[in-house]
């Protein structure tokens, strides 16, 4: 009996159950960067907005006053401190240090840490 080789359905919420954190950080550094290079062009408008005339930039500091906009802004915050820390954890990879699997998941995990912790200081700090 011959069987046939058909596609496989890939339920990605149970997956996810099943990768390991080195796993979560790899895709969770691709979706960050991918979300901050659609907000660049936006946030290069915001930038030359705000440098070409006073009013405009009052216009954009009341936007900023909007609580759905912080947190927009909050996610972007932890979307470039995560891609920063898993980046620096990838080229540390990349050079041979803690490619064993115990130093690969304390890596991942302190990407992970590291990346909410810092947008969460920043943040406070910035608001």
């Amino acid at each position: 009996m011959q069987t046939k080789n058909r596609p496989v359905f890939l339920d990605l919420r149970v997956l996810s159950r099943h990768l390991p954190i080195p796993g979560i950080v790899s895709i969770m550094h691709r979706i960050s960067g991918v979300l901050l290079f659609f907000a660049l062009p936006a946030l290069l408008a915001l930038l030359h907005g705000s440098l070409s005339s006073g009013d405009t930039f009052a216009t954009y500091k009341a936007w900023g006053g909007n609580p759905l906009i912080k947190l927009m802004l909050w996610g972007l915050l932890w979307g470039f401190m995560h891609h920063l820390c898993a980046g620096i954890r990838f080229l540390l990879i990349d050079a041979d240090k803690g490619v064993q699997l115990q130093p690969a998941r304390k890596s991942a995990k302190a990407v992970l840490v590291c990346g909410f912790v810092s947008a969460l200081i920043l943040g406070v700090a910035l608001w």
